[in-house]
């Protein structure tokens, strides 16, 4: 037998909070999917291991590997790590006076994030968050720019001088200014930034002490998410380019010689240097949903409802004419912020979301705490003591506690099974194979519920959508979330346990900038003023264009390199939700330009909320201009496997408990099913990095593409 030879191309890596996944894909197509451990730490060594499961797959080890490598995304979660334990860097902020207790005060919307109905309504157990600099490195400076951009008050240049000594000699290690309206006008801003360089440098400290102006960084209104956003940028998105590097350093010592990128909040990806770092916050799930537009485009799908399970989350996203939402005001870690973001809701329930019986009312309760990364009281090096969701599949026979991660870790069912027993089974009176069936159940009617209100929110059928299922909990969980709902297609791609780092893979090199216009088009204005709003936004749109290329320099790319896409976020004139709308030419200069814009922005509300909420006799409001730069990358390509006529092997049988009770289920191994062929339910499929079971009543047909369709069994 002649073993493939294959010449590693493109590299995903998705550092999650449980697993680190590494999606390896060759020149034609053939991909392989590594899992490690995240090692929170230091995710570069979480990386490694995860690369060298996967290359060993090919008989490979890194050093052979990563020189072939061309293009490599890197997605995690150490700066929002950072962000949640409050453990960034000592940074001061330089506000317009009168705002120092801007941090500490909040908005309401703010202080409520996370709660639940009954807290926001009884205020029974409500804080505010702690603010990410105290108040005495909040400074403020006196002057004012009002709302149209005009000084209505001078820069005191005194006060700015006096905070940043003040800020020096508390040594802090970057400096934020963040002053009201300075996204109408930033003079004061950058006034103040001068004013910092020459006291840096008075005092020999220009290097070890940069500076973080929202203007520059997130010109948008609303100043408190502004704020909130250039903070970030300097607690925690700052010394996460030294988790990056880490990670860059640690493949270069391994041979690679690619440029090391990472997923960004809008769906594209940006070089470790850019400066908006802060938008890789949330990277991991938007793989995901980048992957699904990317696989839609190839197989023929409109619209799809993206599900991804992993250990502490179910991350849902929608897909509508292949087309994402994006917000601009987003919330992070309890914080609003001014960046664009793909809209993916998140509910606290993952594989390894903890399971306790509340004793008062002997009702189970599923989360919001999850085991994480130490998966379960199945694994005792993981020091867990409280029931897992995994400890629940695994008593049920539809894990295999010898194949987690591919026997790397081997997990303790008689543990766990006497575990189960204790807090779950005895309290509510029930057998152990009994009590753990019936919470996998509410936990999966639980997330049948949260993906089909989703569709049905938004004022469509599950009938309009095929749901697409990843991570590597999803696979486990799809028959169940998915019975009795009337989808057009369940989808299950081989590599769904690596499908956001695949995901990371298919998304653009892509730089995205925005600026606050907000330009009226009101149906008395004539056609010279029209046409006046259309010079100011073509202007806007130059001025981003500019931007991009600088950062796009920073990479060694040349400015003809770069293809540009321009966008609006525009609204109804008066109402407060704008949306995001792709402009159908890159200047407006004529009133053919003004109209087209207009309808495009017709059919984009048409499509998110219906033809009955046109509303043209208000006017419009052009909020935001938006611009996108892209340059050419290696991406995967789909592989087209041949047909394969027959069944696969059984690998082996077991005693797995389905809803009717325990029955002999055959066990196949995934790598082992071909393009063609039907695994029958009751059946488990296994991989390395997942667990696929088909229940009685159900099929799973595997594609050409390497997607299983799991399909009812028709009577």
């Amino acid at each position: 037998m002649v073993t493939a030879v294959h010449h590693p191309r493109v590299l995903a890596i998705d550092a999650g909070g449980t697993m680190t996944d590494t999606f390896i894909v060759d020149e034609s197509g053939r991909f392989v999917v590594g899992k490690a451990q995240t090692t929170p730490h230091d995710e570069s060594e979480g990386l490694l291991h995860s690369a060298e499961d996967a290359l060993r797959q090919w008989d490979m080890t890194p050093e052979e590997g990563f020189p072939q490598i061309r293009s490599a995304v890197f997605s995690g979660t150490a700066m929002l790590n950072r962000l949640l334990t409050r453990t960034g860097r000592k940074v001061g902020a330089i506000v317009t006076a009168g705002q120092e207790d801007a941090l500490h005060m909040e908005r309401g919307i703010q202080t409520y994030l996370g709660f639940s109905y009954a807290d926001r309504l009884h205020i029974a157990t409500h804080h505010h968050n702690e603010p990410l600099i105290p108040r005495e490195r909040i400074c403020g400076v006196r002057g004012r720019i009002d709302l149209f951009g005009n000084e209505v008050l001078p820069l005191r240049e005194q006060d700015a001088r006096e905070a940043v000594r003040r800020l020096l000699d508390e040594g802090v290690e970057g400096i934020v200014i963040s002053l009201l309206f300075s996204y109408r006008n930033p003079a004061h801003e950058q006034r103040v930034r001068e004013i910092v360089e020459e006291e840096k440098d008075a005092r020999g400290v220009n290097g070890a002490c940069p500076v973080f102006v929202s203007s520059d960084l997130y010109p948008s209104r609303r100043d408190l998410p502004r704020l909130n956003s250039t903070v970030i940028e300097a607690y925690a998105a700052e010394p996460s380019r030294g988790t990056l590097r880490a990670v860059r350093d640690r493949t270069r010592s391994r041979g690679a010689e690619f440029e090391l990128r990472v997923m960004a909040s809008h769906g594209g990806t940006i070089s470790i240097d850019a400066d908006q770092l802060a938008t890789t916050l949330v990277s991991g799930p938007i793989g995901g949903v980048v992957g699904a537009r990317w696989l839609a485009e190839r197989i023929g799908l409109t619209n799809v409802l993206c599900t991804d399970i992993g250990g502490t989350s179910f991350d849902i996203a929608l897909l509508t004419g292949r087309r994402y939402e994006v917000t601009s005001t987003p919330d992070m870690a309890r914080f609003v912020l001014n960046m664009p973001l793909v809209q993916i809701d998140s509910v606290g329930a993952g594989c390894g979301s903890f399971v306790r019986i509340d004793p008062n009312a002997r009702r189970p309760e599923i989360g919001p705490g999850s085991a994480g990364a130490m998966i379960g009281t199945a694994w005792p090096e993981g020091g867990v003591d409280t029931v897992s969701i995994t400890d629940l599949n695994l008593v049920l026979g539809r894990l295999n506690p010898d194949y987690f991660l591919g026997g790397q870790v081997q997990l303790d069912v008689e543990r766990a099974r006497h575990e189960v027993e204790r807090q779950v089974a005895r309290p509510l009176g029930l057998g152990v194979e009994e009590a753990a069936a019936g919470i996998i159940e509410l936990f999966e009617t639980s997330l049948r519920n949260e993906a089909v209100g989703r569709i049905l929110g938004k004022g469509y059928s599950p009938a309009d959508y095929t749901l697409l299922c990843y991570g590597g909990g999803g696979p486990l969980h799809v028959a169940g979330y998915t019975a009795g709902v009337p989808y057009q297609q369940v989808l299950v791609p081989e590599w769904a346990a690596g499908f956001s780092a695949f995901g990371c893979a298919c998304a653009e090199f892509e730089y995205r900038f925005d600026r606050q216009v907000d330009l009226a088009l009101l149906p008395a204005q004539s056609d010279e003023e029209r046409l006046a709003m259309g010079g100011l936004l073509t202007q806007a749109w130059r001025g981003l264009e500019d931007r991009v290329r600088q950062e796009f320099e920073k990479s060694g790319y040349a400015p003809e390199d770069v293809t540009f896409s321009h966008m609006v976020r525009m609204q109804y004139y008066g109402q407060l939700v704008d949306i995001e709308v792709d402009a159908p030419r890159a200047e407006i200069t004529t009133l053919e330009d003004v109209d087209a814009l207009i309808a495009a922005f017709e059919e984009t509300n048409a499509r998110m909320y219906a033809r009955a909420a046109s509303s043209p006799e208000l006017g419009y409001l052009v909020a935001q201009a938006i611009v996108k730069g892209s340059v050419p990358i290696e991406k995967p390509t789909l592989p087209v496997m041949p047909r394969t006529d027959g069944s696969p092997p059984v690998k082996a049988t077991r005693r797995v408990w389905w809803s009717g009770g325990h029955a002999t289920t055959d066990v196949y191994e995934m790598d082992d099913v071909r393009n063609g062929q039907v695994i029958e339910g009751p059946a488990v499929l296994e991989a390395e990095s997942t667990t696929f079971p088909v229940p009685p009543g159900r099929r799973a047909r595997l594609d050409e593409h390497g997607i299983f369709h799991l399909e009812n069994t028709e009577a």
